[in-house]
């Protein structure tokens, strides 16, 4: 009985998982935000069933992709729905919110780099030169219409050139930033189809309550260092550096904010007053930089300990 309910389950949820895979593929409108739910059906078949029995399914999701849309469509299984079966046995050991996020961050960046070697591996092309060449060519076209209007385009666009060539390196980064926001976004839509079918399926933190581990300043400090003292651009470390800098800063601007967050909650100051402290924080570098060393010190001198109310 369990096997035939697990089954005809499985069915259902695979049927559904290519309706989203055909939507996403062919209905370009729809794909922007359905692409955040295609990880509910494994998180669901999981609490159900287990992680063995998803990962059964999630096998027939690949094939019955692969049926439906050929190679292209592959990867679709491959991200979501290695996503959700991780989220989907968290949630089923009752592991906290954030617990989730860390789970599905990894397990995102570890497909990206698959599906990364696997691009190059199989069908010869190197997303990162790929997206490169197509950033060239507009900054080609935009040079020519520039020049047709009379002007000189080599000072507008040479920053621009300079970015290009730098993103070749800034491929562990950005796999970084992917997989984190993927897992973020998934987490916080799956939810909402998710809790009505297990109301205690944990939420995640509020923003206020968010923060890192005291390491991560030191990591910072030392990354800090290192760009100041500066390196040969040819060598691994600078490599390391320009992708361990921009993330290890992002790391200390969300410390930053959430502090903020948090002083406001705890004085009882108006909701508006942190938001609008978050837009200034993204417009204005000065506002930028004073929350990124709010940041620091709430990270290293443990500020939120000594906020009352």
């Amino acid at each position: 009985m369990k096997k035939t309910k697990a089954l005809t389950e499985g069915a259902l949820l695979a049927a559904l998982f290519g309706i989203g895979v055909i939507a996403l593929l062919f209905i370009p409108f729809i794909s922007m935000v359905l692409i955040w739910f295609m990880p509910v059906p494994f998180i669901i078949y999981v609490l159900r069933h287990g992680l063995k029995p998803g990962i059964l399914f999630w096998t027939v999701t690949l094939f019955i992709t692969f049926i439906i849309a050929g190679l292209p469509g592959l990867p679709i299984p491959l991200l979501f729905g290695l996503g959700g079966l991780v989220a989907g046995e968290l949630y089923r050991r009752n592991k906290s919110g954030l617990a989730v996020l860390l789970g599905g961050s990894l397990t995102y960046i570890v497909s990206i780099i698959v599906l990364f070697i696997m691009s190059i591996a199989l069908l010869g092309i190197h997303p990162l030169h790929t997206t490169q060449e197509l950033m060239r060519q507009s900054i080609e076209t935009a040079e020519s219409m520039l020049s047709g209007l009379g002007q000189d385009p080599g000072e507008q666009l040479e920053a621009f050139q300079d970015l290009i060539d730098m993103l070749g390196q800034l491929g562990p980064l950005l796999i970084i930033l992917m997989g984190v926001t993927t897992a973020l976004l998934t987490q916080l839509f799956s939810r909402l189809i998710v809790k009505r079918f297990y109301p205690k399926v944990p939420s995640l933190p509020p923003f206020r309550e968010w923060t890192f581990p005291k390491s991560f300043l030191w990591y910072y400090l030392i990354v800090s260092i290192l760009v100041l003292i500066g390196v040969p651009e040819t060598s691994f470390i600078y490599t390391v550096l320009i992708n361990l800098f921009p993330l290890l800063t992002f790391v200390m601007t969300i410390q930053g904010l959430s502090f903020i967050f948090y002083y406001c909650y705890v004085k009882g100051v108006p909701k508006v007053v942190p938001i609008l402290i978050t837009v200034f924080t993204l417009l204005l570098p000065l506002f930028l930089v004073m929350v990124r060393i709010l940041g620091i010190i709430d990270l290293g001198f443990e500020l939120r300990k000594r906020v009352k109310k």
